[in-house]
């Protein structure tokens, strides 16, 4: 979903992912804590811890697995992430060079897919409920209310959006154009407004 401001410079895309849903069943599967940047609370509904010390040993063990994902995820959001690719089986090339990853992923493949697919269709219902005031049409009005503040068009920006199950309501902004939010959040616009307005106003 993407949304252009006819006439300026700002434009917006809203979705989830796939690819880091993925990564965080993987990561609470793992019982990785603090690992990422930001790091993210524990994804909703909450992911079976699992010991992967068996798995991992032959490969580094849990501190490869950890160095891993970190990298992992930092690299996913580097990118646009509605360009990240899927690590597949059999050989999940995305992950290449981190075997301790890799053992993991191969071993929850088919529960990791299954869970993000079914976090992928609850948001799609969840955003058709949300009607006409999507968060595409909030952020376009928060441009609006900063134009007439500064008396001028707003700069040139982009801002993609990701909403994510997550057990805290709030967000991340990931400098300089990504916005990592609990999907939650867009239901109390006065919380919502209170994460992304300075976002929204330092980029415009």
């Amino acid at each position: 979903m993407s949304y252009s401001e006819p006439g300026y410079g700002a434009h917006f895309t809203v979705d989830t992912s796939e690819v880091l849903l993925v990564a965080l069943y993987l990561r609470d599967c793992a019982g990785l804590r603090g690992v990422g940047r930001p790091a993210l609370p524990p994804v909703i509904p909450p992911v079976r811890v699992v010991d992967t010390r068996r798995l991992t040993g032959p490969v580094g063990g849990p501190a490869a697995l950890r160095v891993e994902w970190d990298a992992w995820w930092h690299g996913l959001l580097r990118h646009r992430i509605s360009d990240a690719v899927l690590p597949m089986p059999p050989l999940f090339e995305a992950l290449d060079g981190m075997d301790a990853l890799k053992a993991l992923l191969r071993a929850h493949v088919g529960a990791a897919m299954q869970w993000a697919e079914e976090r992928c269709a609850e948001y799609a219902l969840h955003v058709g409920a949300r009607g006409v005031e999507t968060v595409e049409y909030l952020l376009a009005r928060m441009v609006h209310e900063r134009e007439l503040e500064l008396g001028r068009a707003a700069r040139r920006f982009t801002l993609e959006v990701i909403e994510l199950p997550l057990g805290v309501h709030r967000a991340w902004w990931v400098e300089p154009d990504k916005l990592l939010m609990c999907q939650e959040l867009f239901d109390d616009e006065r919380s919502f407004r209170s994460y992304v307005e300075p976002v929204v106003r330092m980029l415009a």
